[in-house]
């Protein structure tokens, strides 16, 4: 694969956040599997009355700051409901449709595929993983923004880790416990602040996208030096693994739903 050499054209870096983010070509790619271990053809899991990819459809539809949207995937399903809703399609390669595929090279074969049919070269992705329906809402556009008024090579969305902390894990020899790291904290409020990707959204210069091909041991590579984060309340994402997501997820939905009528 031959990938278009990146841009700097559009990279006005103005006076705000929300100017640059409008002269931003900003490529929306939504990443999904047919294959899980856990739970196949998840991101087509019927929840309230659609299919779990179709919540992160419309959480793309509804940004001011990306230019397009295309879904990348080898489950056909999915790619039937991308059609019908006017979202280009690329058909994943099996090869990068594995377990063991990474993130960054199915968005940089999405990427480059929207590029050489539109004739176009992007200046930023924003990675949005199919099987996640709930995210806050305005978050995209919030972390363009935050790219652009930063500078920096990506941001991604984080939440606190809680009752998983490290300092309250153990490794187990048989049924010995060892912590993990020696402390003697028992109160959460003493915790170091730590905080996970929490898989809402991640957006990435494509300069530290295709630049990652230079690393193919640092599969961090692709977020780039300078990585930055918008931290959100561990309930704001809901990503599917498993059956008992699916409940959180609608049980979420229908509190959301409650309010609005509210």
């Amino acid at each position: 694969m031959v990938y278009p050499s990146p841009t700097l054209a559009a990279q006005e870096w103005g006076t705000s956040g929300a100017e640059r983010s409008e002269t931003l070509n900003v490529l929306g790619v939504i990443l999904a599997r047919a294959g899980s271990k856990g739970l196949p053809q998840k991101c087509m899991r019927p929840l309230r009355g659609q299919p779990v990819i179709a919540y992160t459809f419309d959480h793309a539809e509804r940004s001011r700051s990306l230019t397009a949207i295309v879904l990348t995937t080898d489950s056909e399903p999915a790619k039937a409901l991308a059609r019908e809703r006017g979202i280009h399609v690329v058909d994943r390669p099996a090869e990068l449709a594995t377990d063991s595929a990474t993130v960054d090279a199915a968005a940089r074969h999405a990427v480059s595929a929207w590029e050489q049919k539109h004739n176009t070269t992007v200046d930023a992705v924003v990675l949005l993983y199919g099987n996640v329906p709930v995210r806050a809402a305005g978050l995209i556009d919030r972390a363009i923004e935050h790219l652009c008024h930063t500078k920096a090579d990506s941001v991604r969305s984080v939440a606190p880790v809680t009752k998983q902390h490290p300092d309250w894990v153990h490794r187990l020899d048989d049924d010995r416990m060892t912590q993990f790291r020696p402390n003697s904290i028992y109160r959460r409020q003493d915790l170091e602040p730590l905080f996970y990707h929490d898989a809402a959204v991640a957006v990435v210069t494509r300069d530290a996208l295709f630049a990652a091909l230079e690393s193919p041991d640092d599969h961090q590579a692709f977020l780039g030096a300078d990585r930055r984060a918008i931290v959100q309340d561990p309930g704001d994402t809901v990503d599917i693994d498993d059956p008992i997501d699916l409940y959180l997820a609608e049980a979420i939905l229908r509190a959301q739903e409650a309010g609005a009528h509210a």
